[in-house]
Formats: C-alpha cells, structure tokens, sequence
C-alpha cells in the first residue's frame, strides 16, 4: 500500500469515519484544517475544555477579540464565550461540505457544556439548548457527559432536535444506557410530530484510560509478589481490557439497534447513534501507537483522533474489520477480571474513571478561566 493513506481505506472500504481531537484558531486560520480534511480524509472534529486551553492560553491570536470583549463590557466567561463559539462556528462552516457530501451523517464539529455541570441536569439542558442557538449551525454537535444526571439531559436534547456527542462513557452499561436515552428521545420527537430524520448523535467510549488504570493495578499485583499460573494471566490481559470492552460495546450497539423498538424510528428516517472510540493516543510506549484504530475498524462507527495518532495512522495503520473479531475472546478478558485471584473490579474502575474524567476537564477549564481572567486584567486599559 506505499503511497496510499489507510485513513482513506478505514472510511471507503471499512464505512468508519475518522474525526480529529482538536480545535484552535491557528488551525483554522492557517488553512490547516481544509488541507487534513483533503488529504487524511478527516470527516470530523471533537473538542474540549483541555484542548481550549491549550489553543487560547498564552495565544497571541485571540489577544484583538479578548480587547474587542473588554470594550463592550463583557465578562470573563462571556470572553470566554465569544472566542470558542467564533472557533467552533468557523469549523463548523470549513465541514459543512462533509456534512452536505455524506447526507448529515459526517461533518460534525463538537463543543462541549461546561464541566462543572456534569451532575446538573436541568442547567445541561438549558445550557446545550443556547450554545445550539448561539452557534446556529445544523452540523454542530453538543457534547454532554454520560453521567447518571447527564442521561436525562441527552433524552431532552434529542427530543429537542439538537445534536448530541455523549461523552465520558467506559463501561458497558453506561453504553447501553446511553443509546436507550438517544432511542426515547427520537421517540419523543416523533411523538409530538417532528422530524427525526435530521438529527445526528454518537456515544464517545474511552480506550487507554480504561488500560493505563487496570495496567497499573496489574502491575501493582505483580510487584507484590504474584507470579506463576496468575501472574501469566495478568501478563496476558495487559493492554487488553479497553479494546476487549469496546468489541463487547459493539455487540450491544448492533442488539439495541437490531431491536423492533429502533426499527420503528428507522422505518420515520432515523439515524443510528454511532459508537465513537475515544482516548485513543496510547499511553503506553510499549504498545503500538495506533493500536486503538487498527484494533477497532468497523462499519457505522467513528474514531476520533489526536493530531499525532493521524499522521502515525497515515503512515502505518493496518485497516482490516477487526470490530468482530475474537468476540469471545473479549468476553474471557472481561470475565477474567473476576477472577478469585486477580480480582480487579470493573465496575469500581469505570466509577473512578468517570469521577477522573471529569475532573480532568474541569481542572483545563477552571485553569483557562484563570488565565482569561488575568489575560483580560492585562489588556484591560487602566
């Protein structure tokens, strides 16, 4: 395949879309994000609190919109506001072609809620319900976490008609939970006579975090001494749980929306909610860098990619339909957790993982605030 780009091979032959992890103003300014879209074939972009950090702290480039805010009187977060709506609504126009061209089922730019709403359902309601009007683009995803609270939210904004990217999902039963409440909220819609046909979602999995927390419970287990038959199984189950527990998530996609209660909605013209890998740079440098994309091709799914994994996966991925692959091997990985003497409980890393996962945004986006803050004490004239 010397010259050929993988990427391309994972959307045309395989039907996975590959969508970026990552946003800034430099990117869209410098004709960067056209030029990936054209030659890795990227059919979409994610977002989040930590990438808008890294793209507004310490950039000169917002420094004119940030004095224009102080002008007009605004506040910190209304700044804060005004600089990630503009990103997000100028990505949005850049894929609208790939919306248009793949019939609204490609082209989606993701933005998500604030943080520290996560456990708040009615605010993540009335929140995804303005930066949807704010932005005011058909091909804009909300992205809402797939937290108990989160869950009613993402019911209320399908039935709404907005776009919903459900994120911070690990374990199997959030999954199943989470396509349920895309499925009552279509259903919702379509009860008060609204169209369905229109509206886009996909329920994001997270991979190496799932590896890098059981590796090193595994390898804890190890130093204390473990060796012999059970030290060969837990050699044998590292850096294996995450891509293990997204080929059974697949399994549940396919019974859920194989179900009569969905082939009704898709009988009005409704859309699948796609599985969407995310975390999928590898945290470990012993294993391949694209193990998370080569392990995981399959039709009606989308990979969501840092910047570094596209070009490794550009150069050297290995596209073949591995999604149903080793199934049952995937559920001995996840039964074997339960194992009397490996004992590592699943449901208690998902739980803590989740709790992480939202820390982990919320910490960039306090930070970012933090460093708006001072930016604007900065250029505030005195």
């Amino acid at each position: 395949m010397t010259g050929a780009n993988p990427i391309l091979e994972i959307e045309n032959k395989y039907k996975q879309s590959i969508w970026m992890d990552n946003l800034s103003r430099d990117l869209i300014e410098s004709g960067e994000l056209k030029e990936l879209i054209a030659s890795r074939g990227i059919h979409g972009i994610t977002s989040n609190p930590a990438i808008f950090e890294k793209a507004i702290a310490g950039n000169k480039i917002y420094d004119a919109d940030i004095e224009a805010g102080i002008k007009a009187g605004k506040s910190v977060n209304e700044i804060y506001e005004s600089l990630v709506f503009a990103d997000i609504g100028n990505a949005c126009d850049i894929f609208k072609p790939v919306y248009e061209e793949t019939k609204g089922v490609d082209g989606y730019v993701s933005i998500e809620v604030p943080p520290t709403i996560a456990k708040d359902t009615a605010t993540t309601i009335s929140e995804a319900r303005r930066y949807y009007k704010a932005i005011g683009r058909e091909n804009l995803m909300i992205k809402i976490p797939g937290t108990p609270e989160g869950l009613p939210a993402v019911e209320q904004v399908i039935a709404d008609g907005i776009n919903v990217n459900v994120t911070l999902l690990f374990s199997i039963e959030s999954y199943v939970n989470t396509a349920w409440a895309y499925i009552s909220g279509l259903e919702k819609r379509a009860a008060a006579g609204e169209d369905i046909s229109n509206i886009a979602s996909v329920a994001s999995f997270f991979l190496s975090r799932i590896d890098t927390n059981i590796d090193n419970r595994i390898d804890a287990k190890l130093k204390s001494g473990i060796n012999g038959d059970i030290g060969a199984k837990l050699i044998a189950i590292k850096g294996k749980v995450a891509i293990a527990n997204a080929k059974i998530a697949y399994q549940k996609y396919k019974e859920i929306f194989g179900s009569e209660r969905w082939k009704a909605l898709a009988a009005k013209g409704a859309q699948v909610q796609r599985l969407l890998w995310a975390s999928t740079s590898t945290k470990n440098p012993e294993y391949s860098d694209v193990m998370y994309v080569d392990e995981l091709v399959g039709a009606h799914t989308v990979n969501t990619l840092p910047p570094n994994t596209i070009e490794a996966c550009a150069d050297h991925c290995d596209p073949a339909n591995r999604i149903e692959s080793n199934i049952e091997r995937a559920y001995q990985i996840i039964d074997s957790l339960k194992d009397a003497n490996i004992k590592i409980d699943i449901d208690e890393v998902m739980a803590e993982l989740l709790e992480e996962g939202i820390d982990k945004f919320i910490k960039p986006f306090e930070s970012l605030m933090k460093s708006l803050e001072d930016k604007v004490n900065q250029l505030t004239p005195v």
